[in-house]
């Protein structure tokens, strides 16, 4: 489907290097020899999978805020990218409720200086902006979205991801219409793997808690999402940017999700982690009250990217889960992290 070797020399900017996503690409692109910047604020998380993966010789790591467009635009200077993958954002739902002009602030106009930036730099060539799959109206039916559909997403997260999404399509029309910078967004559902210790996510809860020894609690088991292995999104952002790169006709708006098999409620998820956890884990329901509201049903129509690329996913959601509960074992018996994110990211790509 695609050759990861086009990366090969090719000056890459990612913002957002330093997160869960971030940090898997810039491995990929690491390891298929791009030269790599990243733009983003200091590692979310302690421990973060950016300083386990160990990058920082391998790659120019820049700390910064992307809403600061001054000095975004000395990292586009320092590092004159060809190609920009756009993941700095605030991603948590919860998180949104809580500050939710800093989601609005990072999230929109995190993305208006980005493209801002990419107007002024004629050295781009691609770009993709990363939103998510809670950009719709959700009208909580069965069957998944497209990308045609209306943007309006509910919480202050999703709502901006939405705006974003607009912001991309503005700047598109209005700057980019001579062909010189090819602009698309790819919208992911959630995505689960080694590495992320995120608050609020539902697989770093439950290692967190087999680290602990304990059960695990589950808020909301029937809620159901599209879950994929944080690789197939990935691979597919890479594939998006080098295919419009090579042809501007590729540049668009694109769903990349799971096959519907790999849509299932939390509780299911859960018992997958306990299965492959083994060791005696188990869950809990407690469901909280006056919770902040979150859809309860969500799922994607990928058929535009499997029509247009020939794109398929690779690892369904057991593979997903295997390979999840492999990682975080590796991790807490203090293995080699950097080893273990190249044999998956090999096993994948030869998948």
């Amino acid at each position: 489907m695609f050759d990861i070797s086009f990366y090969k020399g090719k000056k890459v900017l990612v913002t957002g290097h330093t997160g869960f996503k971030g940090t898997w690409l810039c491995r990929m692109l690491v390891n298929a020899g791009a030269i790599v910047t990243g733009y983003s604020l200091e590692a979310p998380t302690t421990p973060n999978l950016f300083a386990l993966a160990e990058l920082e010789d391998k790659m120019t790591s820049i700390i910064g805020d992307i809403r600061d467009l001054e000095a975004l635009k000395k990292a586009f200077e320092v590092s004159k990218p060809e190609i920009v993958l756009h993941l700095a954002a605030q991603p948590i739902v919860r998180d949104s409720y809580k500050d939710p002009r800093y989601t609005y602030e990072t999230n929109v106009m995190g993305t208006v200086n980005l493209l801002e930036c990419v107007r002024m730099y004629d050295c781009v060539k691609s770009v993709l902006n990363v939103t998510t799959d809670k950009v719709y109206q959700n009208n909580e039916w069965c069957w998944g979205y497209r990308e045609n559909e209306p943007l309006d997403g509910f919480d202050p997260y999703s709502n901006s991801k939405s705006c974003s999404e607009l912001v991309t399509h503005s700047y598109k029309n209005s700057f980019f219409t001579d062909g010189s910078v090819a602009v698309s967004t790819a919208r992911a559902g959630n995505v689960i793997g080694g590495g992320d210790f995120a608050n609020d996510r539902i697989i770093p809860d439950c290692v967190r808690a087999m680290e602990k020894k304990e059960k695990i609690i589950v808020r909301n088991p029937y809620s159901t999402r599209p879950y994929q292995h944080v690789l197939e999104p990935l691979a597919a952002y890479l594939m998006i940017a080098a295919r419009q790169y090579e042809d501007i006709k590729y540049a668009d708006y694109y769903n990349v999700g799971p096959d519907e098999c790999d849509c299932v409620t939390t509780g299911a998820l859960v018992d997958m982690f306990c299965k492959y956890w083994g060791e005696g884990a188990v869950w809990e329901n407690i469901a909280e009250k006056n919770a902040p509201h979150e859809a309860n049903f969500l799922k994607l129509d990928c058929s535009k990217v499997k029509a247009t690329f020939g794109w398929q996913p690779r690892w369904h959601i057991d593979e997903c889960m295997d390979m999840t509960c492999r990682f975080s074992k590796v991790w807490l018996s203090g293995g080699n992290i950097p080893e273990e994110m190249d044999k998956e990211i090999k096993d994948f790509l030869e998948d």
